[in-house]
């Protein structure tokens, strides 16, 4: 059985930093993107950031690039979003998804097949 858990959310005051985990049981992720994604109240869920399977691509949303850099450890079956100088617009649950298509990168979560259960940002002004 796939599972994805994500950890690292919290309240931080706008100018900090967070660092999302999200580590992936069940199968190796070694040959599939990752993406992490965002849903603030009333909205819907939009793409963060993505990371090809070797981690040498990756893709951003403009509102965070420059901010947040997303990575991932293959040995661990994990990734990481490190999210620097916050703002209250970063107020989400933040979801880890993997595209289940190896060797592939996508940025549209319709191909993510198997997503974290996510977890909460607040970013205070």
């Amino acid at each position: 059985q796939v599972q994805l858990v994500e950890s690292g959310g919290g309240l931080v005051q706008a100018g900090g930093s967070l660092r999302l985990s999200c580590a992936a049981s069940g199968r190796t992720f070694s040959s599939n993107a990752m993406g992490w994604f965002r849903q603030a109240p009333g909205k819907e869920r939009e793409f963060v950031a993505a990371i090809s399977w070797s981690g040498e691509i990756t893709y951003y949303a403009d509102s965070v690039k420059g901010r947040f850099t997303i990575s991932r450890h293959n040995a661990k079956n994990t990734v990481y979003l490190q999210m620097n100088n916050l703002e209250p617009e970063d107020t989400a649950v933040y979801y880890c998804a993997a595209d289940l298509t190896n060797y592939r990168i996508t940025l549209q979560s319709a191909d993510f097949g198997s997503w974290g259960q996510g977890t909460q940002v607040t970013v205070s002004s």
